[in-house]
């Protein structure tokens, strides 16, 4: 098993069948296909941007073993198994692990205003379901405050080993690493920050955007592991003229329209979130060409 966790890895987009909520399987391998080719050191499935926490539970098993099956064994597979229902969270993360995971990941509870010892009884509970490491994922949208007291309780429990830090608070991150005397890797989630990430101290970045711009992410990487920071951050700023298109379309939404564009059978996001018409979509990737974009 692969569990070392470098490079940049994909938030692998969910290939949807025209009914909106069944898995396009072909579409899935060619993505898949494409982002080895071009580079992804590991793939991260099901997360905010594979939609997993509205897809229905068969087709998250279904996407789960297509993708274990076509990311194969040399590539780092992380799948989050958070459901709203902590019983599917469970059975996800067993099934990620006898479906071939290298690691599960999972959002913090959300809505109920959970305090910090329900943070990690939740989280203790879901290390205990499985053999392989937990990934923490850190996200604004969970609306719930992890704070680095509990990172540092939590990494007590002997599977929990990373955190995907999609927070845009770096001090905070570099209090963590620090705090955890390294002992806790830390994966950057804002696309448009990467570089910031690496420099306080992440071991790389998953990202939406990386779905329509892994090359670049990857120079960002390399560069910043050769040292040439004043061309990591030509090259950053390069991705972030391209990314603040996609934000103002709705970054899930508009990277679909980016991949449909670039001949990837992704369809539309899930319901309720925009199904842009033709027009729409020919204008998206109008100004995603007009900052830069290529392929």
């Amino acid at each position: 098993m692969n569990h070392e966790i470098k490079g940049v890895m994909p938030a692998l987009v969910t290939p949807l069948n025209p009914d909106g909520l069944t898995l396009n399987v072909s579409a899935l391998r060619k993505l898949i296909g494409y982002h080895k080719c071009v580079g992804a050191d590991g793939f991260y499935v099901a997360g905010a941007t594979g939609e997993g926490l509205v897809l229905s539970i068969n087709t998250r098993k279904k996407l789960i073993d297509e993708s274990m099956q076509e990311i194969g064994e040399d590539k780092l597979k992380i799948v989050h198994v958070a459901d709203i229902n902590f019983e599917n969270t469970k059975y996800l993360a067993k099934y990620a692990e006898a479906a071939g995971a290298d690691i599960i990941s999972a959002i913090p509870p959300i809505y109920f205003g959970y305090d910090q010892d329900d943070i990690y009884n939740y989280y203790k509970e879901i290390a205990a379901q499985v053999k392989i490491p937990l990934m923490l994922y850190y996200t604004p949208a969970a609306n719930t405050v992890l704070d680095t007291e509990l990172f540092l309780r939590l990494l007590e429990i002997d599977n929990v080993t990373s955190v995907k830090w999609t927070m845009k608070d770096y001090y905070k991150l570099i209090e963590l690493i620090t705090a955890s005397k390294g002992r806790m890797t830390v994966v950057n989630g804002p696309d448009e920050m990467l570089l910031c990430g690496l420099s306080a101290g992440c071991a790389g970045g998953i990202g939406t955007t990386y779905n329509v711009m892994l090359p670049l992410y990857k120079q960002i990487y390399e560069l910043y592991k050769a040292g040439n920071m004043k061309r990591a951050l030509e090259v950053q700023k390069k991705t972030d003229k391209v990314v603040g298109v996609l934000i103002k379309y709705g970054a899930i939404q508009a990277t679909k329209v980016v991949l449909e564009c670039m001949g990837f059978e992704v369809g539309n996001a899930t319901f309720p979130m925009k199904a842009y018409s033709s027009e729409m979509k020919k204008q998206i990737f109008k100004e995603v060409l007009d900052a830069g974009f290529t392929y």
